[in-house]
Protein backbone atom coordinates (compact mmCIF):
# COMPACT_ATOMS: atom_id res chain seq x y z
CA UNK A 1 0.00 0.00 0.00
CA UNK A 2 1.57 3.52 -0.83
CA UNK A 3 1.76 5.91 2.12
CA UNK A 4 -0.25 8.42 0.24
CA UNK A 5 -3.42 6.25 0.78
CA UNK A 6 -2.44 5.79 3.90
CA UNK A 7 -4.99 7.48 6.18
CA UNK A 8 -4.25 9.84 8.80
CA UNK A 9 -5.42 9.88 12.35
CA UNK A 10 -8.08 12.63 13.01
CA UNK A 11 -6.39 14.35 15.99
CA UNK A 12 -3.49 15.11 13.54
CA UNK A 13 -5.91 16.14 10.64
CA UNK A 14 -8.03 18.26 13.41
CA UNK A 15 -4.53 19.73 14.52
CA UNK A 16 -3.82 20.73 11.31
CA UNK A 17 -7.48 22.58 10.72
CA UNK A 18 -6.42 24.82 14.08
CA UNK A 19 -2.98 25.58 12.45
CA UNK A 20 -4.28 26.70 9.49
CA UNK A 21 -7.70 28.79 11.13
CA UNK A 22 -4.78 30.43 13.28
CA UNK A 23 -2.72 31.62 10.47
CA UNK A 24 -5.36 32.53 8.68
CA UNK A 25 -6.84 34.88 11.76
CA UNK A 26 -3.13 36.00 12.25
CA UNK A 27 -2.60 36.92 8.63
CA UNK A 28 -6.12 38.75 8.79
CA UNK A 29 -4.90 40.20 12.47
CA UNK A 30 -2.01 41.83 10.36
CA UNK A 31 -3.55 43.45 7.51
CA UNK A 32 -6.17 45.15 9.74
CA UNK A 33 -3.13 46.36 11.75
CA UNK A 34 -1.81 47.59 8.24
CA UNK A 35 -4.99 49.20 7.42
CA UNK A 36 -5.43 51.05 10.50
CA UNK A 37 -1.82 51.67 10.03
CA UNK A 38 -2.19 53.28 6.96
CA UNK A 39 -5.16 54.98 7.69
CA UNK A 40 -3.87 56.92 10.60
CA UNK A 41 -1.19 57.68 8.45
CA UNK A 42 -3.29 59.39 5.93
CA UNK A 43 -5.18 61.05 8.65
CA UNK A 44 -2.16 62.72 9.88
CA UNK A 45 -0.96 63.79 6.54
CA UNK A 46 -4.13 65.32 6.05
CA UNK A 47 -3.69 67.07 8.68
CA UNK A 48 -0.75 68.48 8.07
CA UNK A 49 -1.86 69.48 4.66
CA UNK A 50 -4.66 71.37 6.29
CA UNK A 51 -2.42 73.16 8.54
CA UNK A 52 -0.25 74.39 5.99
CA UNK A 53 -3.49 75.59 3.76
CA UNK A 54 -4.58 77.62 6.88
CA UNK A 55 -1.91 79.29 7.21
CA UNK A 56 -1.28 80.41 3.80
CA UNK A 57 -4.87 81.58 3.68
CA UNK A 58 -4.40 83.85 6.26
CA UNK A 59 -1.38 85.05 5.09
CA UNK A 60 -3.78 85.71 2.13
CA UNK A 61 -6.69 87.23 4.28
CA UNK A 62 -3.86 89.40 6.71
CA UNK A 63 -2.12 90.31 3.50
CA UNK A 64 -5.01 91.55 1.42
CA UNK A 65 -7.37 93.45 3.69
CA UNK A 66 -3.94 95.63 5.40
CA UNK A 67 -2.18 96.11 2.19
CA UNK A 68 -5.33 97.61 0.41
CA UNK A 69 -6.36 99.57 3.58
CA UNK A 70 -2.57 101.21 4.51
CA UNK A 71 -1.85 101.94 0.20
CA UNK A 72 -5.62 104.12 0.89
CA UNK A 73 -4.02 105.08 3.97
CA UNK A 74 -0.92 106.44 1.79
CA UNK A 75 -2.84 108.41 -0.67
CA UNK A 76 -5.38 109.77 1.60
CA UNK A 77 -2.66 111.58 3.57
CA UNK A 78 -1.21 113.26 0.51
CA UNK A 79 0.80 110.66 -0.64
CA UNK A 80 0.90 110.44 -4.52
CA UNK A 81 3.61 108.62 -5.65
CA UNK A 82 2.57 105.89 -7.68
CA UNK A 83 6.30 104.36 -8.53
CA UNK A 84 6.71 104.87 -4.43
CA UNK A 85 3.24 102.88 -4.16
CA UNK A 86 4.71 99.81 -6.80
CA UNK A 87 7.91 99.08 -5.32
CA UNK A 88 6.43 98.98 -1.45
CA UNK A 89 4.27 95.91 -3.24
CA UNK A 90 7.84 94.00 -4.04
CA UNK A 91 10.49 95.26 -1.68
CA UNK A 92 9.87 93.16 0.78
CA UNK A 93 11.32 90.24 -0.95
CA UNK A 94 14.03 89.60 2.22
CA UNK A 95 11.69 88.51 4.78
CA UNK A 96 11.15 85.33 2.55
CA UNK A 97 14.58 84.65 3.80
CA UNK A 98 13.22 83.68 7.22
CA UNK A 99 10.82 80.63 6.05
CA UNK A 100 13.41 79.66 3.56
CA UNK A 101 16.07 79.51 6.77
CA UNK A 102 13.67 77.77 8.73
CA UNK A 103 13.03 75.45 6.23
CA UNK A 104 17.35 75.13 5.99
CA UNK A 105 17.07 74.35 9.92
CA UNK A 106 13.88 72.10 10.53
CA UNK A 107 14.34 69.77 7.56
CA UNK A 108 18.50 70.17 6.39
CA UNK A 109 16.98 70.82 2.90
CA UNK A 110 19.66 73.26 0.97
CA UNK A 111 17.97 76.26 -0.02
CA UNK A 112 17.29 76.63 -4.15
CA UNK A 113 18.13 72.55 -4.62
CA UNK A 114 16.24 71.85 -7.51
CA UNK A 115 16.54 75.27 -9.38
CA UNK A 116 17.03 74.97 -13.01
CA UNK A 117 17.94 77.31 -15.52
CA UNK A 118 14.64 77.09 -16.92
CA UNK A 119 13.08 77.32 -13.54
CA UNK A 120 15.15 80.72 -12.78
CA UNK A 121 14.27 82.70 -16.34
CA UNK A 122 10.74 81.50 -15.55
CA UNK A 123 10.70 83.15 -12.03
CA UNK A 124 12.24 86.53 -13.50
CA UNK A 125 10.10 86.82 -16.50
CA UNK A 126 6.84 86.17 -14.25
CA UNK A 127 8.45 88.77 -11.42
CA UNK A 128 9.29 91.54 -14.51
CA UNK A 129 5.59 90.29 -15.33
CA UNK A 130 4.36 90.62 -11.63
CA UNK A 131 6.12 94.66 -11.49
CA UNK A 132 3.83 95.40 -14.41
CA UNK A 133 1.00 94.44 -12.69
CA UNK A 134 1.98 96.41 -9.33
CA UNK A 135 1.99 99.35 -11.37
CA UNK A 136 -1.37 98.83 -13.23
CA UNK A 137 -2.77 98.31 -9.56
CA UNK A 138 -1.23 101.61 -8.18
CA UNK A 139 -2.64 103.94 -10.72
CA UNK A 140 -6.05 102.56 -9.56
CA UNK A 141 -5.46 102.74 -6.00
CA UNK A 142 -4.90 106.34 -5.90
CA UNK A 143 -7.83 107.37 -8.17
CA UNK A 144 -10.38 105.32 -6.23
CA UNK A 145 -12.42 104.17 -3.31
CA UNK A 146 -11.35 101.24 -1.13
CA UNK A 147 -14.69 99.40 -2.10
CA UNK A 148 -14.33 100.17 -5.78
CA UNK A 149 -10.87 99.33 -5.74
CA UNK A 150 -11.74 95.81 -4.85
CA UNK A 151 -12.79 95.37 -8.14
CA UNK A 152 -9.12 94.27 -8.51
CA UNK A 153 -10.18 90.72 -6.49
CA UNK A 154 -13.45 90.82 -8.63
CA UNK A 155 -13.46 91.34 -12.44
CA UNK A 156 -10.52 89.02 -12.99
CA UNK A 157 -12.63 85.39 -11.76
CA UNK A 158 -14.70 84.99 -14.62
CA UNK A 159 -10.93 85.71 -16.73
CA UNK A 160 -9.48 82.96 -14.60
CA UNK A 161 -11.90 80.65 -15.48
CA UNK A 162 -11.38 80.92 -18.82
CA UNK A 163 -7.31 80.73 -18.42
CA UNK A 164 -7.76 78.14 -16.50
CA UNK A 165 -9.79 76.05 -18.73
CA UNK A 166 -6.61 77.01 -21.55
CA UNK A 167 -4.28 76.76 -19.91
CA UNK A 168 -4.53 74.02 -17.06
CA UNK A 169 -7.76 72.10 -18.32
CA UNK A 170 -10.05 73.09 -15.63
CA UNK A 171 -12.85 71.26 -15.87
CA UNK A 172 -16.27 73.62 -16.00
CA UNK A 173 -18.75 72.61 -12.89
CA UNK A 174 -22.30 73.84 -11.77
CA UNK A 175 -20.67 75.01 -8.71
CA UNK A 176 -17.44 76.85 -9.74
CA UNK A 177 -19.78 78.64 -12.78
CA UNK A 178 -22.09 79.56 -10.52
CA UNK A 179 -19.66 81.36 -8.35
CA UNK A 180 -17.88 83.20 -11.06
CA UNK A 181 -21.19 84.59 -12.10
CA UNK A 182 -22.44 85.82 -8.72
CA UNK A 183 -18.94 87.13 -7.54
CA UNK A 184 -18.82 89.15 -11.17
CA UNK A 185 -22.36 90.36 -11.13
CA UNK A 186 -21.55 91.11 -7.12
CA UNK A 187 -18.65 92.52 -8.70
CA UNK A 188 -20.72 95.08 -11.42
CA UNK A 189 -23.15 96.03 -8.51
CA UNK A 190 -20.03 97.43 -6.49
CA UNK A 191 -18.60 99.68 -9.31
CA UNK A 192 -22.27 101.39 -9.55
CA UNK A 193 -22.82 101.15 -6.21
CA UNK A 194 -19.01 102.99 -5.67
CA UNK A 195 -19.69 105.47 -8.59
CA UNK A 196 -19.90 108.67 -5.95
CA UNK A 197 -17.58 107.45 -3.57
CA UNK A 198 -14.98 109.23 -5.84
CA UNK A 199 -12.65 111.46 -3.63
CA UNK A 200 -12.77 115.41 -3.95
CA UNK A 201 -10.90 116.67 -6.64
CA UNK A 202 -10.77 114.10 -8.57
CA UNK A 203 -11.75 114.72 -12.31
CA UNK A 204 -13.74 112.36 -14.46
CA UNK A 205 -11.15 111.79 -16.73
CA UNK A 206 -8.73 110.73 -13.87
CA UNK A 207 -11.41 108.30 -12.39
CA UNK A 208 -11.97 106.10 -15.57
CA UNK A 209 -7.93 106.46 -15.88
CA UNK A 210 -7.91 104.26 -12.39
CA UNK A 211 -11.31 102.32 -12.80
CA UNK A 212 -9.39 100.62 -16.16
CA UNK A 213 -6.07 100.22 -14.35
CA UNK A 214 -7.83 98.51 -11.58
CA UNK A 215 -9.73 96.17 -13.93
CA UNK A 216 -6.22 95.59 -16.44
CA UNK A 217 -4.35 94.68 -12.88
CA UNK A 218 -6.70 91.99 -12.61
CA UNK A 219 -6.88 90.62 -15.48
CA UNK A 220 -3.07 90.54 -15.65
CA UNK A 221 -3.47 88.81 -12.37
CA UNK A 222 -6.07 86.57 -13.66
CA UNK A 223 -3.21 85.38 -16.62
CA UNK A 224 -0.92 85.06 -13.47
CA UNK A 225 -2.69 82.48 -11.74
CA UNK A 226 -3.00 79.57 -13.88
CA UNK A 227 0.43 79.82 -15.53
CA UNK A 228 1.64 79.74 -11.94
CA UNK A 229 -0.54 76.66 -11.40
CA UNK A 230 1.09 75.07 -14.49
CA UNK A 231 4.33 75.41 -13.27
CA UNK A 232 3.81 74.43 -9.85
CA UNK A 233 2.63 71.05 -11.07
CA UNK A 234 5.89 70.09 -11.93
CA UNK A 235 7.13 71.76 -8.52
CA UNK A 236 6.05 69.22 -5.34
CA UNK A 237 7.90 71.24 -3.10
CA UNK A 238 6.30 74.46 -1.14
CA UNK A 239 9.89 75.43 -0.24
CA UNK A 240 10.85 75.53 -3.41
CA UNK A 241 7.96 77.91 -4.35
CA UNK A 242 8.49 80.14 -1.56
CA UNK A 243 12.39 80.16 -3.32
CA UNK A 244 10.62 80.96 -6.62
CA UNK A 245 8.51 84.14 -4.40
CA UNK A 246 11.54 84.99 -3.51
CA UNK A 247 13.02 85.46 -7.33
CA UNK A 248 9.97 86.93 -8.70
CA UNK A 249 9.90 89.28 -5.87
CA UNK A 250 13.73 90.64 -6.71
CA UNK A 251 12.45 91.27 -10.11
CA UNK A 252 9.50 93.02 -9.73
CA UNK A 253 11.47 94.92 -7.19
CA UNK A 254 14.62 95.51 -9.89
CA UNK A 255 11.75 96.79 -12.31
CA UNK A 256 10.32 99.22 -9.80
CA UNK A 257 13.47 100.90 -8.97
CA UNK A 258 14.50 101.23 -12.03
CA UNK A 259 11.51 103.38 -12.50
CA UNK A 260 11.76 105.35 -9.30
CA UNK A 261 15.50 105.78 -10.38
CA UNK A 262 14.59 107.48 -13.79
CA UNK A 263 11.19 109.29 -12.39
CA UNK A 264 13.03 110.57 -9.27
CA UNK A 265 11.30 108.27 -6.91
CA UNK A 266 13.98 108.30 -4.52
CA UNK A 267 13.79 112.25 -4.31
CA UNK A 268 10.48 112.06 -4.39
CA UNK A 269 10.30 109.45 -0.86
CA UNK A 270 11.88 111.83 1.22
CA UNK A 271 10.00 114.78 0.29
CA UNK A 272 7.14 113.04 0.26
CA UNK A 273 8.31 111.79 4.29
CA UNK A 274 9.30 115.54 5.12
CA UNK A 275 6.94 118.03 3.67
CA UNK A 276 4.07 116.37 1.81
CA UNK A 277 2.78 113.43 4.27
CA UNK A 278 0.37 115.46 6.38
CA UNK A 279 0.75 113.00 8.98
CA UNK A 280 4.91 113.93 9.42
CA UNK A 281 8.01 112.03 8.85
CA UNK A 282 7.92 108.88 11.38
CA UNK A 283 4.47 107.91 10.29
CA UNK A 284 5.31 108.05 6.69
CA UNK A 285 7.90 105.79 7.18
CA UNK A 286 5.63 103.80 9.23
CA UNK A 287 3.14 103.49 6.54
CA UNK A 288 5.83 102.63 3.58
CA UNK A 289 7.16 100.07 6.20
CA UNK A 290 4.01 98.08 7.43
CA UNK A 291 3.11 98.23 3.61
CA UNK A 292 6.47 96.38 2.54
CA UNK A 293 5.33 93.45 5.25
CA UNK A 294 1.70 92.84 4.01
CA UNK A 295 2.36 93.04 0.27
CA UNK A 296 4.83 90.00 0.79
CA UNK A 297 1.89 88.60 3.08
CA UNK A 298 -0.30 88.75 0.24
CA UNK A 299 1.56 87.21 -2.05
CA UNK A 300 2.96 84.90 -0.57
CA UNK A 301 -0.54 83.45 0.90
CA UNK A 302 -1.50 83.70 -3.37
CA UNK A 303 1.59 81.37 -4.31
CA UNK A 304 0.70 79.02 -1.43
CA UNK A 305 -2.60 78.86 -2.05
CA UNK A 306 -2.29 77.80 -5.89
CA UNK A 307 0.30 75.56 -5.20
CA UNK A 308 -1.87 73.75 -2.34
CA UNK A 309 -5.26 73.80 -4.50
CA UNK A 310 -5.57 75.43 -7.92
CA UNK A 311 -5.64 78.81 -9.32
CA UNK A 312 -9.52 79.02 -9.81
CA UNK A 313 -9.75 78.58 -5.58
CA UNK A 314 -7.33 80.71 -5.04
CA UNK A 315 -9.35 83.35 -7.18
CA UNK A 316 -12.19 82.37 -5.60
CA UNK A 317 -10.61 83.41 -2.20
CA UNK A 318 -9.22 86.54 -2.93
CA UNK A 319 -12.53 87.67 -4.21
CA UNK A 320 -14.37 86.46 -1.44
CA UNK A 321 -11.99 88.60 0.82
CA UNK A 322 -13.64 91.53 -1.22
CA UNK A 323 -16.27 92.31 0.63
CA UNK A 324 -14.03 91.96 3.90
CA UNK A 325 -12.22 95.12 2.11
CA UNK A 326 -15.51 97.14 1.61
CA UNK A 327 -16.21 96.59 5.38
CA UNK A 328 -12.71 97.77 5.82
CA UNK A 329 -13.27 100.93 3.85
CA UNK A 330 -16.76 101.66 5.58
CA UNK A 331 -15.65 101.38 9.15
CA UNK A 332 -11.73 103.13 8.66
CA UNK A 333 -12.34 105.75 5.60
CA UNK A 334 -16.68 106.23 5.82
CA UNK A 335 -17.58 104.82 2.52
CA UNK A 336 -20.98 104.82 2.04
CA UNK A 337 -22.31 101.61 2.27
CA UNK A 338 -25.66 101.31 0.08
CA UNK A 339 -28.24 99.42 -0.99
CA UNK A 340 -26.19 98.25 -3.99
CA UNK A 341 -23.28 97.15 -1.71
CA UNK A 342 -25.60 95.21 0.49
CA UNK A 343 -26.88 93.30 -2.67
CA UNK A 344 -23.56 92.65 -3.96
CA UNK A 345 -22.40 91.46 -0.33
CA UNK A 346 -24.96 88.90 -0.48
CA UNK A 347 -24.08 87.60 -4.11
CA UNK A 348 -20.30 87.52 -3.11
CA UNK A 349 -21.53 85.20 0.30
CA UNK A 350 -23.63 83.07 -1.68
CA UNK A 351 -21.00 82.18 -4.60
CA UNK A 352 -18.88 81.91 -1.97
CA UNK A 353 -20.70 78.92 -0.53
CA UNK A 354 -21.74 77.39 -3.13
CA UNK A 355 -17.81 77.00 -4.19
CA UNK A 356 -16.89 75.34 -0.95
CA UNK A 357 -20.28 73.33 -0.72
CA UNK A 358 -18.96 71.95 -4.78
CA UNK A 359 -15.57 71.06 -3.11
CA UNK A 360 -16.44 69.23 -0.56
CA UNK A 361 -18.72 67.15 -2.64
CA UNK A 362 -16.40 66.70 -4.86
CA UNK A 363 -14.17 65.49 -1.70
CA UNK A 364 -16.76 63.30 -0.15
CA UNK A 365 -17.25 61.48 -3.82
CA UNK A 366 -13.18 61.57 -3.79
CA UNK A 367 -12.95 59.63 -0.52
CA UNK A 368 -15.38 56.92 -1.22
CA UNK A 369 -13.42 55.95 -4.56
CA UNK A 370 -10.53 55.72 -2.47
CA UNK A 371 -11.77 53.56 0.04
CA UNK A 372 -13.87 51.35 -2.72
CA UNK A 373 -10.76 50.89 -5.44
CA UNK A 374 -7.01 50.48 -3.74
CA UNK A 375 -5.88 51.46 -7.81
CA UNK A 376 -8.00 54.42 -7.51
CA UNK A 377 -5.99 55.22 -4.50
CA UNK A 378 -2.66 55.10 -5.79
CA UNK A 379 -4.07 57.26 -8.79
CA UNK A 380 -5.66 60.30 -6.49
CA UNK A 381 -2.05 60.15 -4.29
CA UNK A 382 -0.26 60.61 -7.69
CA UNK A 383 -2.64 63.37 -9.09
CA UNK A 384 -2.36 65.34 -5.85
CA UNK A 385 0.87 63.60 -4.27
CA UNK A 386 1.29 67.11 -1.83
CA UNK A 387 -1.66 65.98 0.23
CA UNK A 388 -0.81 62.75 1.17
CA UNK A 389 2.76 63.73 2.75
CA UNK A 390 3.84 64.92 6.54
CA UNK A 391 4.30 68.73 7.24
CA UNK A 392 8.14 68.30 6.76
CA UNK A 393 7.80 66.26 2.82
CA UNK A 394 5.34 68.74 2.05
CA UNK A 395 7.90 71.72 2.50
CA UNK A 396 11.07 69.86 1.18
CA UNK A 397 9.43 66.96 -0.67
CA UNK A 398 10.74 66.97 -4.49
CA UNK A 399 9.47 63.98 -6.46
Amino acid sequence: MELSSVQQPPALNQHRQEQEQDDEAAESFSRSLVKMHDKEQETGRNRYYMILLGINYMCLFVGSVSSSLLSKFYFNHKGGSRWVSTWVQCAGFPLLLFPIYLFKICTHRKPFTGFTPKILCLSIFIGFFLGINNLLFSWGNSYLPVSTNSLVLSTQLAFTLITSVIIVKQKITFPNLNCVILLTVSSVLLALGSSHDKPRGLTKGKYFIGFFSTVGAGLLFALYLPIMEKIYRKVYCYAMVVEMQLVMEMAATALATVGMAADGGFSEMKTESMKVFDLGAKAYWLTVGFNVVTWQLCFMGTAGMVFLTTSLTGGVCMTALMEINVLGGVLVYGDHFGGLKAVSTSLCLWGFCSYIYGIYIKTKEEENQIDSSNSREKMSIDHQPHQFMELAEIVTHNS
